[in-house]
């Protein structure tokens, strides 16, 4: 298959195929006799399956590590591991962002307009440290 076919067919452009083949997810295609890149029919495959692992969050060089692995043919408890990894990291930011959206709801029902001169009783923005004044001129802080 063509670059553009094998592009088309799986969804990306053709700098993201060759960003591939560069970075070795992808083997290095066959030339023809003009020179133009002849893709076996499945990278396309091979290209969904990097999309998926992207799409749950894996980085290209974690996929590269799989895929690596898989290509040895022997089963290994890696991709489980990795998911349960990926699992726990999406439940720790998940912990941030409720955190996050808890203090912004506070915020919200204490009607503050001014995160630095805020005179609500229950202040839900922990109070701004006024800077210490530093030199005026460049005079004053060789003094």
């Amino acid at each position: 298959m063509k670059t553009g076919e094998v592009a088309e067919k799986a969804g990306v452009n053709i700098q993201t195929l060759r960003y591939y083949e560069r970075r070795g997810l992808i083997r290095a295609p066959a030339r023809s006799v003009g020179g133009h890149r002849t893709y076996p029919p499945d990278t396309v495959a091979l290209i969904g399956v990097i999309k998926d692992a992207q799409r749950l969050g894996f980085t290209l060089e974690e996929i590269a590590d799989l895929l690596e692995a898989s290509q040895h043919r022997h089963r290994t408890a890696d991709l489980r591991q990795r998911a349960a990894g990926k699992v726990a990291e999406i439940d720790r930011k998940v912990a941030h962002l409720a955190a996050i959206r808890a203090a912004l709801t506070e915020v919200i029902s204490a009607a503050c307009d001014s995160p630095t001169d805020c005179t609500c009783p229950d202040r839900p923005l922990p109070a701004a440290e006024p800077a210490a004044p530093g030199p005026a001129t460049a005079e004053e802080a060789t003094r």
